[in-house]
């Protein structure tokens, strides 16, 4: 049996990069999916640990050949998932977190049932305005339509198995984390991994 596929959804500001990012660390086996984009590359990004960096003409030549698990267009920029990067992680046995909207969580659920969907809200509209507005990254008009969309993106949360406020970042955090521990010790997977302990038991 692979490993299990996470998708991790939010508005733009819930602090779900920053989670993502400590998960991985705290938790072995935990891979993040980088994702492509059109999008600009800012100063602090990386090209291929954020994200792998393209321009459109490459990102649509993905979309004509079938490359991506899932792909959206999200503020103008379009942003996509490799699904033979995904299968390939999690055939080798790594968890994969996939950062995604509510667009493309749909449409991973209907290419990959098993996937365990997470959404991670923020604790009101004043503290996601000012995690918006602390980043000093984007224009006015910019951090205005971001609002709108997070609202927007945030009607979605009831086609997600969990929810997460993330008021609190070590409890979000753990939260985060014991959905990924619970996942790995379902029967199943336990009984694939663990084979040849549980036979010997029961012999």
């Amino acid at each position: 049996m692979a490993a299990q596929l996470f998708i991790l959804s939010a508005p733009s500001g819930a602090g779900k990069t920053s989670l993502v990012k400590q998960a991985c660390t705290r938790m072995s086996n935990l891979a993040v999916s980088v994702s492509h984009t059109t999008r600009p590359m800012r100063p602090t990004d990386r090209d291929g640990v954020d994200y792998h960096f393209v321009d459109e003409i490459a990102f649509q030549g993905m979309i004509e050949h079938g490359e991506f698990l899932e792909h959206a267009r999200v503020f103008d920029n379009l942003y996509g998932t490799s699904q033979s990067e995904v299968e390939k992680t999690l055939l080798a046995g790594t968890d994969v977190l996939l950062e995604i909207d509510w667009q493309g969580a749909d449409q991973v659920r209907r290419l990959m049932p098993q996937a365990c969907s997470i959404f991670i809200m923020p604790p009101s509209r004043e503290i996601l305005q000012s995690r918006l507005r602390g980043r000093a990254s984007d224009a006015e008009d910019v951090i205005e339509r971001r609002l709108q969309e997070a609202v927007d993106d945030m009607r979605h949360f009831s086609n997600y198995e969990y929810l997460i406020i993330n008021d609190d970042f070590e409890l979000a955090l753990e939260q985060l984390c014991s959905v990924v521990m619970a996942k790995r010790v379902e029967v199943l997977r336990q009984s694939d991994e663990n084979e040849a302990i549980i036979s010997a038991l029961l012999a």
